[in-house]
C-alpha cells in the first residue's frame, strides 16, 4: 500500500511547558506571539526547539485576551484590531530573524479562528494584515470557510487544517468547549478520527453522520489534557496504517 504523508501542527507556547516533548513527535508549531499567551521567551524557547527538531514554524496571533486565552469573541475597533495583529506577528518574525529561521505559516487562534470563518468584514481586515506574507506564508485555515474563500481569491498561498482532538458540527464548525464531547482526550479516539479523515476525507460528526473534509494539515492542542500520551500513540500507530509525519 502506498504511505500517505501528513503535516501535523501543535498549539504551543501557551503556558503548558511541554514543548521538548511535543515538538519530536509533529512537522509544524504555531507558536503564541502575545495575544492569549506567550512573551520573548517563550517564543525564543519554542524556536530553538523548532530549529533542533526541523519543525515548520507559525504564528498563532489572537484577540488580545490573555484573560479568556483568546477563546471568546471580543468586540474590539478594526484599528485595534489591525495594530494587534500585525504587533503579534512581528514581535514573533522578529525573534525568528534572530534566530535565523523563516517564518513558515499563520494560524489564527480560537475565537478569532471561528469568527474568521464565518465573518466577512473580520476576514477582509485580517487578510489586510498579513498580506505583506502573502508570497512566503502559508495561511492556515478551516476548508469550507469564509477566509479560506477569501484568501484563495486573493492569491495566499494556504493549507486546510482540520482537528484531530475536537468534534466537529455538521456544517465542519467545531463543537463548543461548553459542550460535552467536544475535545477528545484519548488516543484511539484521537487516531481513527485522524485515519478517517486522512484515508477517506470524511470526518464523524457529534451527531454521529459522515461528511466530507479536505485538509492538508491535522492539529493537535498543545493544552489537550493528554497531548503528548495521545502524539506518542499516534506516532506508534500511524505507520502501522501507512502514514507518516512529514517533516
Amino acid at each position: 500500500m502506498e504511505g500517505k504523508f501528513i503535516d501535523i501542527n501543535c498549539d504551543v507556547g501557551e503556558g503548558m511547558g511541554n514543548e521538548a516533548e511535543l515538538l519530536p513527535l509533529i512537522s509544524s508549531c504555531n507558536i503564541a506571539c502575545g495575544g492569549h499567551a506567550g512573551d520573548d521567551e517563550t517564543m525564543a524557547q519554542v524556536i530553538q526547539l523548532a530549529k533542533k527538531y526541523d519543525i515548520k514554524p507559525g504564528a498563532h496571533p489572537s484577540y488580545p485576551d490573555t484573560k479568556n486565552f483568546g477563546r471568546s469573541t471580543m468586540e474590539i475597533e478594526p484599528e485595534a484590531f489591525v495594530e494587534s495583529i500585525r504587533a503579534q506577528i512581528n514581535r514573533l518574525e522578529n525573534i525568528l530573524d534572530h534566530e535565523g529561521v523563516s517564518l513558515h505559516h499563520i494560524k489564527p487562534h480560537g475565537a478569532l479562528y471561528n469568527d474568521l470563518a464565518k465573518n466577512e468584514a473580520l476576514a477582509d481586515l485580517f487578510l489586510e494584515v498579513v498580506t505583506p506574507y502573502k508570497k512566503g506564508t502559508i495561511l492556515y485555515v478551516p476548508p469550507n470557510s469564509v477566509i479560506a474563500e477569501k484568501a484563495v481569491h486573493q492569491g495566499f498561498h494556504v493549507k486546510y487544517e482540520a482537528f484531530a482532538d475536537r468534534s466537529y458540527n455538521e456544517d465542519l464548525s467545531l463543537v463548543s468547549r461548553k459542550l460535552p464531547n467536544a475535545v477528545l482526550n484519548e488516543p484511539q479516539q484521537v487516531l481513527d478520527h485522524l485515519v478517517k479523515m486522512v484515508i477517506e476525507n470524511k470526518v464523524m460528526t457529534i451527531n454521529g453522520r459522515e461528511t466530507n473534509i479536505n485538509a492538508q494539515t491535522y492539529c493537535i492542542h498543545g493544552d489537550t489534557p493528554g497531548a503528548l500520551r495521545i502524539l506518542m500513540y499516534l506516532s506508534k500507530e500511524l505507520p502501522k496504517k501507512h502514514i507518516y509525519i512529514k517533516k
